[in-house]
């Protein structure tokens, strides 16, 4: 079990992407958040096993029809005891 940090840039607020993540993340057996930044990014806090996490970011990565993801950034970060959904924050 691992967790992730992920920094998402490109054109990403505004444009449906945290939803689009949430909803994807329902369909791996993941956990965490989704939450726009002020400086226009999205950061991404996933916990799952490595190969659903990589699953999950790579169809992340594709964005939706209106988004467009150009660079993610992953570092890993202490695991979350307990945490059993993956929901945005606002």
């Amino acid at each position: 079990m691992k967790r992730y940090e992920v920094e998402v840039t490109g054109r990403v607020q505004g444009v449906g992407f945290r939803a689009f993540v949430e909803q994807t993340a329902s369909q791996y057996p993941v956990t965490g958040t989704v939450q726009n930044r002020p400086e226009g990014s999205v950061v991404i806090q996933v916990q799952g096993e490595e190969t659903e996490i990589e699953q999950f970011l790579a169809k992340v990565g594709q964005g939706n029809h209106f988004a467009k993801v150009e660079h993610m950034e992953k570092k890993e970060i202490p695991k979350k005891e307990k945490e059993g959904r993956f929901s945005t924050i606002y």
